[in-house]
């Protein structure tokens, strides 16, 4: 199949020295996000940042370039970047192999750990999660617990970018959020307990009333620890103190300035952190969402953004509705509730604008649903300024696809990240052509 993009001879490898990130995509369909499309339009894009979208573009900066790159696009789509809310790609390469894993430290409190610093360039999900046209992640360090206790406080989240030699280049934001787990009672697990092991009767009742007693119990160790990091940032105001890595971590969040990522499942989990949230004045992003009930209209009205995972990994019960996870999104939407998808894996990660597309089949509105991995991560990340949408002075992380790229049946033709055209093989597309030319 011939590829339906031409260069020019700068396009081919005569680039002047330092402008492999200043180009002209010309004859797309452009997809701003933050407004309507244009076709057969043009972008110009100078130094990796966009700075002219139009019909005609006459821009005199670009007249000092030399060679400007011109990427005939005619019949394709130019998107933003798609941004992935939570992921442990670049933390984690095979599930299965203990040494691969560099997430879920054993401790109850670990905010001071940072996911960045463990992150391997070198991962083979991170061009697979590429192919599909995300650009930026968020890494979560993972909760993990261990030696019979349930973990609460993960560490910093930080956002990367899909490209880069070295952690340093991939980092975008090194502090996002930092990740937490609203405490319930655990069934299995480090620390839990697995109901189909217990007998009927008073047996049950009691390992359910151990399960909740602990739960509770781990609520006031979460509260005791906030309480320490605030004396030990009222005794930091009034006069030198010895540094506290731990505390030192929960500055910025008891000062409002990075919020609480906590997943929380049901509604009664939702209803504890959001009250507990507000009498702690934390500002919280809530995650892992799956029932929220009668929360929904709660969480619209106190502006809580919510970060959803796929439909496919909610387990139903059996008086579930059958489409009850993939309406969700539809559901947070109608309540005012602002929502960005997350993976929250490696190997199904590429699907991320599959989940959003899924969405808009059980009814939420595809605008919407193309902000939900574009423009609503980018604000609830604090990156709106730089990315999310395609406007002049954003950083130039874009995507070429010959269709609506939520549709499993377009393809992603090119991808610029920072303005630099990215490598689209992976060993997807290794193995894809591989077999293709099998005897």
């Amino acid at each position: 199949m011939t590829r339906p993009i031409l260069l020019t001879m700068a396009a081919a490898g005569i680039l002047a020295a330092g402008q492999d990130d200043s180009f002209l995509i010309r004859g797309a369909t452009i997809h701003p996000v933050s407004g309507p499309a244009v076709e057969n339009a043009s972008l110009l894009v100078l130094d990796g940042k966009i700075a002219e979208i139009g019909l005609k573009i006459q821009n005199k900066a670009a007249q000092g370039k030399n060679k400007i790159r011109i990427v005939e696009a005619k019949g394709l789509h130019v998107y933003p970047g798609f941004i992935d809310s939570g992921s442990p790609v670049g933390l984690q390469e095979v599930s299965s192999v203990r040494e691969t894993i560099d997430t879920g430290e054993l401790g109850m409190f670990n905010p001071q750990l940072k996911a960045i610093s463990a992150v391997n360039p070198e991962s083979e999900h991170i061009p697979v999660i590429r192919g599909n046209g995300t650009t930026m992640v968020q890494i979560l360090p993972g909760v993990a617990g261990g030696q019979g206790q349930t973990g609460i406080i993960g560490g910093q989240a930080s956002i990367i970018r899909l490209s880069g030699y070295t952690w340093e280049e991939m980092l975008a934001v090194p502090y996002t959020a930092l990740q937490a787990v609203w405490p319930v009672p655990s069934q299995g697990g480090r620390g839990g307990f697995d109901p189909s092991m217990l007998v009927p009767g008073a047996r049950r009742q009691s390992s359910f009333s151990q399960a909740n007693r602990a739960k509770e119990e781990n609520i006031q160790k979460l509260t005791e620890f906030i309480e320490q990091a605030r004396r030990y940032q009222a005794a930091k105001k009034a006069g030198p103190v010895p540094a506290d890595r731990k505390f030192e971590a929960m500055l910025p969040v008891l000062e409002g300035v990075k919020p609480l990522l906590v997943e929380a499942a049901r509604e009664r989990a939702i209803r504890e952190a959001v009250e507990w949230s507000e009498k702690q004045k934390i500002r919280i992003i809530l995650t892992g969402v799956t029932r929220p009930g009668k929360m929904i209209e709660e969480l619209g009205k106190k502006r809580i953004p919510v970060i959803l995972g796929s439909p496919y990994s909610i387990r139903m019960e059996e008086d579930d509705p059958y489409d009850d996870p993939f309406t969700l999104p539809a559901r947070l939407h109608q309540a005012g509730v602002e929502f960005a998808f997350a993976s929250f894996g490696l190997q199904f990660a590429r699907n991320l604008p599959f989940q959003a597309g899924q969405a808009v089949a059980f009814g939420l509105p595809y605008d919407a649903a193309l902000k939900s991995i574009t423009m609503t991560p980018a604000r609830i990340w604090g990156l709106a300024d730089s990315h999310g949408s395609i406007e002049p002075g954003k950083v130039a992380d874009l995507i070429l696809t010959d269709g609506d790229p939520l549709e499993p049946r377009s393809s992603v033709k090119m991808m610029f990240i920072q303005g630099r055209e990215v490598d689209l093989e992976s060993r997807h597309t290794r193995l894809y052509r591989k077999y293709m030319d099998r005897p």
